[in-house]
């Protein structure tokens, strides 16, 4: 354990006595988080929806045969607010709850019709703003900041595995 603390030493960013947490990437991308979820929220009022709606039904449309289980971890999501978004979607008409064919215990999600029409102007007006937070940004800047993000949650994951392993 010691040596391993060690070696995470040597390879250390940043230094506790000199951390800037709103000028650091943790902090960074939390901003970035919180400053794009607003900006959904506001274009996506339009067609009364929130970015944790868009969240819910763009991970519906790109997976099929989903439970609200299965959405919560995928999007890392609480599942009792999961249960009222689910809830909230249906009376709007855009998520149904349908049995499934081959376990009768589970409840898949699928979007409606009306969701899958309205899908693809919901989609326009979202990557209309992650344009906008992307301005300036090249292409090839884009792609390496998203394998640098990847090897964010591939180390993240693999401080889950050895927590794991060590319980």
């Amino acid at each position: 354990m010691f040596a391993e603390a060690s070696i995470l030493a040597a390879m250390s960013i940043y230094d506790p006595l000199t951390y800037k947490p709103r000028e650091a990437a943790p902090g960074l991308m939390g901003r970035v988080r919180v400053a794009l979820l607003d900006a959904l929220d506001a274009e996506l009022e339009p067609f009364g929806l929130k970015a944790s709606d868009y969240i819910v039904l763009v991970t519906l449309a790109s997976d099929q045969q989903l439970t609200a289980s299965t959405v919560c971890s995928v999007i890392a999501h609480d599942p009792g607010a999961m249960t009222r978004k689910i809830d909230s979607l249906e009376k709007k008409g855009l998520v149904r709850r349908v049995r499934s064919e081959t376990d009768r215990r589970a409840i898949n999600l699928e979007l409606t019709p009306e969701a899958r029409k309205l899908f693809p102007r919901m989609m326009n007006a979202v990557i209309g703003v992650i344009n906008e937070f992307l301005h300036g940004f090249s292409k090839a800047e884009v792609r390496e900041m998203e394998s640098m993000l990847k090897r964010i949650l591939a180390n993240a994951e693999a401080r889950e595995a050895r927590k794991k392993d060590a319980a």
